[in-house]
């Protein structure tokens, strides 16, 4: 297998981690959240089930989508790398586009960039 399908197998694999809903609800959630939060605050706010919570968390660090401290018996979790956060806020962009119906900017790049 080549370099480059590794990569779009691992990202297919990381676009089907974000295609769930609520693991997206908690990005987003982390997103706009000042600092790290426990997995009570993320329960309590998101109004979801501690073990759904925890289950989503997990899969999302498995994936180095947020990363996690923990302290006595309290995990925080965080996101913490500007890609993530990047491609959260590039969907939320396109996402807008597509609910108002309003055309997408024009692509900037003239060529593909290459995974290398």
């Amino acid at each position: 297998m080549s370099s480059t399908q590794a990569f779009i197998d691992e990202a297919a694999k990381i676009y089907k981690v974000l295609s769930n809903s609520t693991r997206l609800n908690i990005l987003y959630y982390l997103r706009h959240y000042d600092g790290e939060a426990d997995v009570k605050t993320i329960v309590n706010d998101l109004h979801l089930a501690q073990p759904i919570v925890s289950k989503q968390l997990g899969i999302l660090y498995r994936y180095q989508l947020v990363s996690r401290h923990k302290e006595g018996t309290r995990v925080y979790y965080a996101l913490d790398d500007p890609h993530v956060i990047e491609m959260i806020d590039d969907m939320l962009k396109h996402v807008k586009h597509e609910i108002k119906g309003e055309p997408h900017p024009r692509n900037l790049y003239t060529s593909f960039v290459k995974l290398s």
